[in-house]
């Protein structure tokens, strides 16, 4: 018997993979839990019956949402992490020896323990002695800092459900304030390919380039996303993503990627005719 797990884009739209077996199933307080085997995507995280992330593509997520700032800013030491506790944004962080310290708000404790078991590839730095989880609401944390983080990662959910706080023009001014005077807020975006995520994303555009005096947004390409198209938020206080890219300093690192390079990181930020369009719309 075939075994298929659907998601879907849009009532006209679904992604299929087929599924070699069911590691995971629970509810928790916040949403449904699934953990699927599959042939060509290895392991899938699914959260109310949405990929959040499968081995085989995550590191595209992964590395462009963590080293796009990492190269701009030359002195990343504190970083704040909401979202998903898989751990993939967090392993990358780690592999920088200059941050000091990341503080990691995830909602969901149990998100977090099933990927331990079952994507422990994902979740191996969360154990890190820098790393600090704090389970609870995004919006309650970040409320109580100021001037205290160089990078905030937004690595949410899509604008719906649960994580629609962190789309809101009053959690990005919280973001701002607690953003050292030159400090970076990135985030994703979503795609802008379906009617209803275009809107969404420009919605999320919109109140970022209120609040921010240098607001871009940048792309990657992730197949098991809607559309196989994604787009990030670049916010800053002090630098531009391009101009201020500093690609010898980055190189100097020797970290190993499989999709992010310096040259990619200048090309991301150059954005399609159609997409510019439905950006300035809103600016």
């Amino acid at each position: 018997m075939d075994l298929w797990f659907s998601e879907m884009h849009t009532p006209d739209v679904k992604l299929s993979l087929r599924v070699d077996k069911q590691l995971y199933s629970q509810k928790s307080d916040y949403q449904s839990i699934d953990v699927l085997e599959t042939p060509e995507f290895g392991r899938v995280l699914v959260l109310d019956g949405n990929i959040m992330l499968t081995e085989r593509d995550e590191f595209i997520y992964d590395e462009m949402i963590t080293h796009v700032p990492m190269a701009v800013h030359p002195k990343i030491e504190n970083v704040l992490v909401f979202g998903i506790g898989d751990g993939g944004v967090v392993k990358e962080l780690t592999r920088y020896d200059q941050i000091q310290s990341i503080d990691l708000v995830e909602m969901d404790e149990m998100v977090a323990e099933a990927c331990r078991q079952y994507l422990p590839e994902n979740a191996s730095k969360l154990d890190d002695k820098r790393v600090h989880i704090n389970y609870g609401n995004a919006l309650k944390y970040i409320r109580k800092f100021e001037n205290k983080y160089d990078l905030i990662i937004v690595d949410s959910n899509d604008p719906f459900g649960p994580s629609e706080g962190l789309f809101t023009k009053e959690f990005y001014g919280n973001c701002y304030k607690a953003l050292k005077e030159d400090g970076i807020m990135v985030n994703q975006q979503g795609s802008p390919f379906y009617q209803e995520d275009a809107v969404a994303m420009q919605r999320s555009h919109k109140r970022i380039a209120s609040t921010f005096p240098i607001c871009r947004v940048y792309q990657a390409h992730i197949p098991t996303y809607a559309a196989g198209y994604w787009l990030f938020g670049f916010a800053s206080k002090k630098y531009h993503p391009v101009d201020d890219v500093d690609s010898k300093r980055w190189a100097s690192l020797n970290l190993k990627t499989r999709y992010y390079t310096s040259r990619l990181h200048v090309g991301a930020f150059y954005l399609p005719a159609f997409l510019e369009e439905m950006l300035e719309e809103v600016e």
